[in-house]
Parts: C-alpha cells; structure tokens; sequence
C-alpha cells in the first residue's frame, strides 16, 4: 500500500489526509505545531495517525510521496532530507486535482488582485445557478471538497507556494493578474524565481483551455513570449486595441470572446477603483466564456460586495474616513490603494518586510499622504525610505496606538488608512487578525 505522509495539519493538510484515506492510501499526518482541537477531532474521527509538536523522521522519510503545506520553506531541514532521498514532494492542490474527474477548475494567481477576483467569479456562477465552490486560499480546502463535498465548478486562488508544488494539475481557466515582488524571502531574494513559480499556473493547458491575463503587465508580457501556450489568449486592458476579451470604450465596460459581445456602463459596477476595473474584466471573461448570460454576468458585476480587509470602508469619525487594506501584504497592493485615495491620507505601514522595494509608492507618498505610522516590531527600514520625505511619522506597537495616533494627526476631511504592505506575523496572527484589530479600534474612538 502506497504511504503518504501529509506534512501540517491545517486546512489543506487535513483535507489531503481525508482524500488520501477516502484513495485508500496508508496515510500519516505531521505538524511542528500544536493542531487545533476541530482538525484534531477530525482526524480521529476518520482513522488517521498523527503527531503534533514534532517530526518524528522514521516514520515520514518512508513516505512514497509528502504532501506539503504550503507554509513549510523549502529550506526546512526535513523537507531537505526528502529531497535528497528523491522523495516527490507535492501540494494538496496537486494531490487533489488527481480526483476532481470532469469538474472545471478556474484558478486565480498574481500578486495582488486575486482574493477579489476569485470570489467575485465565484459570485458571478453561484448567481447564474451553478454548482461552484470557493477553494485554494479562500474557503474549504479543495482536497476536502473532492473527498467528502464534490462541486461541479472549483473557483480556486493559489499562491506561488501551492504552484510551486504543482506538477501534473492542469487549469481549465488559468487567470492571471499581474506579477509584482513579493514573497522574496521565500525565493532566494530572487524576482525571477518568484516570476516562475507565478507562471506554473499554464502549465499542462490545452487548446481547449482559456488563459486569462492583464495585457498591460510588462512581465508577464516578456514571459508569455519564452512560453509556448497552448490554451485561448484572453488578455484585458483599459484601452480598446486589437486582440482584447475585455476593454472599456466610451465609459462602457465590454467583453468580447468567442464571436459574442456584452457591455455594460462601467459606473454600474460595484466595485470601484482601476484595480477592480481589473478584477471585473477577468471575473466578466471567465464567466463569458463559461457560457453564462450577458444579464447575469451584468446583475452579478453590479451587486457584489467587495471583500474583508480589502479597500473596506470601516466607519467615518469626526469627518475622518478609516479603511481597512489590511489584505495589502506587498507594495503594489498599497499602489493600488493610495491611487483610489481622492482625500489627504494618514497611512498605517508596517510588518514583516519581505524584502519590500518601497520606491513603487514613493510619489504616491509624496503628492497624497500627510502622515505616516509605522506599525511593526522593527520600523528601521521604514524610516530609512520614508524620513527623508519631511512627512511627520510616529512609530506604534499596538493597533489601538496606531489608530488612536493616526486619529490624532489626520485633519477633517482626510482618510486614516491602514495598507501595510508588510506580512502581519510580527505583531498579529494573520492579516484577517490586523484587520479585524483595526475595526475594533475604530469603533472605541
């Protein structure tokens, strides 16, 4: 009987170990940390072996093959020792897609944009009366989903480190919105390496297939020209060129795929601001193309509601607006926010730099924010960037100084805004956690 050796005992490694017992496999399951009581219960009530607190290496490095969390580095000493034993180590989402039969997957990648993107699909379908689930980064895991809860459409976002352990899944939609630095502590401080994993997500594609990509990225433009892609080109842009699914001309939103066009005033979608422009355009292609009606794919673009953490308008105290960009763990996600910002802007940055350039903001910096707080255990590099700007600055440890302060500096009229572009680990459990933190500060004031 096949071993396999699922390694952390979360949501996507629970999930691998009820499908890889459901596959009749000799599954064990380990986690440095302590696992949580509900995945715990799981696990016992299914029959599975586990551990907790340790790596107990007889009994993993007889793994036939590892499914790996996608928090654990490669640089991990176990996962090192499995390597050199020429182990395969892949992801859930790998493992999964070896039983999802003749669902559709639509996968969702980039560095900023895909949170929004992969729910406003899944809104889009669930609206059109489909049989679609939330998967990958957002809702259940997708292995749990195919062992015991099976959809016929999986809306699936994926970071770089779940493509990276990706070999033999193949997208039906492969949506790509934009490559930015990120996640450079993980790639060796290397953008190339990071690139790469971005682009695994055409992997396998067929004609059959559709791929799905912001044209107005110089990146991912350059890397689509090493690659032969077999699958349908749909890229989107703002403006009307030769080639395009979606553009916008005379205000009105439009998608053209397949000899079949739609439109829509472009004011009547929800979600406002040029990046959800984006999000719209690749959300509207997919569903076009999956055979849904112009009136849904409209009603559905002009009623959803946005996501948590992301551009979320939190309360206005005293004619001081707060948001919660919380989502915004990288540069470029913090770019998009300061370029929605029609007010003075106090901003709340700071985290766990990942090796962030902050060079991407610096103008937006200097033309739309009067204040800086810079929230994070170590502000050293914050202050290194942004001091020689003349911006007065204030260094917090909590988030309740940190809305308390930015409260005290903004004027009437201006808008406190939190968009770290830092990951949350330094002083929060998640970037949910900060976020949610942050609201409820707001509302003490």
């Amino acid at each position: 009987m096949k071993r396999i050796v699922v390694l952390g005992a979360g949501e996507s490694g629970v999930g691998s170990a009820i499908l890889a017992q459901k596959k009749g496999f000799d599954v064990f399951v380990s986690d440095m940390s302590a696992i949580k009581d509900k995945y715990k219960k799981e696990l016992e009530q299914y029959g599975i072996a586990y551990e907790e607190k340790q790596h107990t290496e007889s009994l993993i490095l007889n793994a036939d093959e590892v499914i790996k969390s996608p928090g654990i580095p490669e640089t991990a000493p176990l996962i090192v020792k499995l390597r050199e034993k020429g182990t395969h180590i892949i992801s859930e989402i790998e493992f999964a897609g070896r039983y999802t039969g003749d669902s559709v997957k639509v996968c969702i990648t980039g560095s900023n944009g895909k949170t929004t993107t992969t729910t406003l699909i899944h809104h889009i379908f669930t609206k059109a009366g489909l049989d679609a689930s939330l998967a990958g980064n957002v809702g259940f895991s997708l292995a749990r989903q195919v062992a015991i809860d099976p959809h016929k459409y999986y809306i699936i976002e994926l970071s770089s480190f779940q493509l990276d352990g990706m070999y033999d899944f193949k997208a039906d939609f492969a949506i790509l919105m934009n490559i930015t630095p990120d996640h450079l502590d993980r790639y060796d401080h290397k953008f190339q390496n990071y690139i790469d994993s971005k682009m695994r997500i055409v992997q396998n594609m067929t004609p059959n297939d559709y791929f799905i990509y912001w044209d107005g990225d110089p990146i991912v433009a350059k890397e689509i020209a090493k690659r032969d892609i077999k699958a349908k080109m749909c890229p989107f842009n703002i403006d009307k060129k030769e080639g395009l699914a979606a553009f916008i001309e005379n205000e009105n939103f439009t998608i053209n795929i397949n000899n079949k066009q739609m439109s829509m005033e472009k004011e009547k979608i929800s979600i406002k601001g040029l990046h959800n422009t984006y999000n719209s355009m690749a959300a509207g292609i997919t569903a076009f193309a999956s055979g849904i009606t112009s009136d849904r794919v409209r009603e559905a673009l002009s009623d959803f509601q946005g996501v948590e953490h992301r551009l979320e308008q939190v309360a206005r105290v005293r004619n001081v607006l707060f948001i919660n960009d919380s989502k915004a763990t990288n540069v470029n996600s913090c770019w998009y926010a300061l370029q929605c910002m029609k007010t003075p802007v106090v901003l709340i940055l700071g985290g766990k730099d990942k090796g962030n350039d902050y060079n991407e903001i610096k103008s937006l910096v200097e033309e739309k924010v009067r204040a800086l707080v810079f929230l994070g255990v170590d502000n050293s590099k914050l202050h290194d960037f942004f001091d020689g700007m003349g911006k007065p600055t204030v260094d917090v440890q909590s988030m309740k100084d940190a809305v308390e302060k930015s409260f005290e500096m903004a004027e009437k009229g201006d808008t406190v805004l939190l968009s770290p572009c830092c990951a949350s680990f330094d002083l929060f459990m998640s970037y949910e956690d900060r976020g949610q933190q942050f609201k409820e500060q707001v509302k003490n004031l």
